[in-house]
């Protein structure tokens, strides 16, 4: 495809309008970038792909550059288009680009028919310059290692493993480490908003792309047409307060999931929630003791790894059968291998046994994004805490952030609010029980938004968008293209 775009027009439309309304500024030095026009090309089932420029960092324009990878379903009728939907699936260290050529015809058809549904992969992940610092059976090991230590020996292992982890990626990507955090990945939206076209910013974000999307509007509130944010997290939060509610979500989602059990019937694990929920710790509690064997290869299935697949399934209501089927094989037959495969997909470990990019880069986000517990010590403290009021996730969740302690790049910008004064409406959607970002964290974020509007999923899972909930999807659609929100405080069922 010609590398001239199509600006976004409305065809007598309100929502055109306001795209259109006025553009934007560029910021200083800044124009090389703002002012590419992307080489699209065909990649495949109608999909167009293209690579913008932007600077590692935005200090120093004329240093080193990064390339961001783009995909696009361009809009179905020409006529209606009102520009492009920038969207984000989360992670940190999803990518951007695999979501749209998975999920991209799963939106909306009047989405579809008025907007290019576009992703990308932000800088250091997937095919935008990757962070990558471990292997294959570096991280095999480092997900094995007992992420819920009962003593100072398996403490100073864990320790050990997550120190090694941090030090890899400082041997492989230390000049890059500063410069992968949300600030910058905010920025180069912006920079993809003006590559693009459009004069003000359409975007969905789930998950960590509602932070991302958040800082957007905090960075470039004049720029916001309109912007969804599902499944919210809660900027304000510390590093480690940000785990501890975390994990107690899951909490929340596997008690959904005992209710669910015991009311279809023919539960396996007890004839009562309670029932249930404590048979799974004690089979958690077993497999500390004597890992589980699996037919895959010859991977055990440690405690770890079994929290990490039951905590997989339980992002998706529709997965829940199948999180039975794997508990009662793993109780009745000692069995670990749907466990593990599970265990396989949250991390995104294929069957030959290499990664993805997403967990090197997860960490490498997350690390340099806030301030970090000074040391081992104060790792602990928080893993018992978490203990307390989440006894099954909450120290392999706490547990996880154990890199960043070690972590080469760090920052020293104490979380805050955010509130994107002068924003257009924001939309955030919370879903009740959502195990990995919980609903409390759409309150607080739509409330700390100067613009911000609550649109509440009374359901389960994780995110609500794309979930098959009608009246989610109505009013998510209405307002990504008039862009005039849903009353705040709607509730979808």
């Amino acid at each position: 495809m010609a590398a001239v775009l199509v600006l976004a027009a409305a065809t007598g439309c309100d929502s055109g309008d306001r795209n259109t309304s006025q553009a934007a500024s560029v910021p200083t030095g800044l124009g090389q970038f703002y002012g590419q026009k992307p080489s699209w090309k065909g990649c495949r089932n109608g999909f167009e792909c293209a690579t913008v420029q932007v600077p590692l960092d935005y200090t120093k324009p004329s240093g080193e550059k990064v390339g961001i990878s783009l995909i696009r379903l361009p809009a179905e009728d020409k006529s209606e288009r009102i520009g492009s939907l920038l969207t984000n699936p989360g992670g940190p260290g999803g990518s951007g680009v695999d979501f749209v050529r998975q999920a991209a015809r799963t939106f909306g058809n009047d989405l579809r028919r008025r907007f290019d549904i576009v992703g990308f992969d932000p800088r250091g992940v997937a095919s935008s310059a990757p962070v990558r610092c471990n292997t294959g059976p570096q991280l095999d090991e480092f997900f094995a290692t007992d992420a819920s230590p009962d003593d100072s020996d398996e403490t100073n292992q864990l320790g050990g493993a997550s120190k090694a982890f941090a030090q890899r990626c400082k041997a492989k990507a230390d000049s890059e480490l500063p410069y992968v955090g949300t600030v910058n990945a905010a920025r180069d939206m912006d920079v993809l908003r003006a590559a693009l076209g459009d004069q003000k910013l359409t975007y969905y974000g789930a998950s960590y792309g509602t932070y991302l999307g958040a800082f957007y509007a905090e960075q470039f509130p004049k720029n916001v047409r309109a912007l969804v944010l599902d499944g919210a997290v809660d900027p304000k939060l510390s590093s480690t307060d940000l785990l501890i509610e975390q994990a107690k979500g899951f909490e929340t989602a596997l008690r959904a999931f005992a209710d669910d059990c015991v009311k279809s019937g023919g539960c396996a694990f007890g004839n009562t929630p309670d029932a249930v929920i404590g048979q799974v710790s004690s089979f958690l509690a077993s497999t500390d003791k004597k890992p589980l064997s699996n037919t895959r290869d010859s991977r055990k299935v440690t405690e770890s790894l079994a929290v990490m697949g039951i905590a997989r399934a339980l992002y998706v209501k529709e997965y829940w059968p199948v999180l039975r089927q794997a508990l009662t094989q793993a109780t009745q037959k000692g069995d670990g291998t749907l466990l593990l495969a599970l265990a396989d997909e949250m991390v995104e470990r294929k069957a030959n046994g290499t990664y993805s990019n997403q967990t090197d880069a997860n960490m490498a986000v997350n690390c340099v994004d806030k301030p970090n517990p000074p040391d081992l010590a104060a790792y602990g403290k928080a893993a018992a805490q978490a203990k307390k009021v989440a006894p099954r996730f909450g120290p392999f969740v706490v547990w996880g952030g154990l890199p960043c302690v070690y972590w080469p790049a760090q920052t020293e910008q104490a979380p805050q609010p955010i509130t994107a004064k002068g924003a257009a409406p924001i939309v955030v959607i919370g879903t009740i029980r959502d195990p990995a970002t919980p609903y409390k964290w759409a309150q607080s974020l739509a409330g700390q938004l100067s613009s911000g509007v609550l649109l509440t999923f009374d359901g389960d899972g994780h995110t609500a968008y794309l979930q098959g909930n009608s009246c989610i999807t109505k009013a998510t659609d209405d307002y990504l293209i008039s862009a005039d929100p849903p009353r705040n405080g709607t509730t979808c069922r």
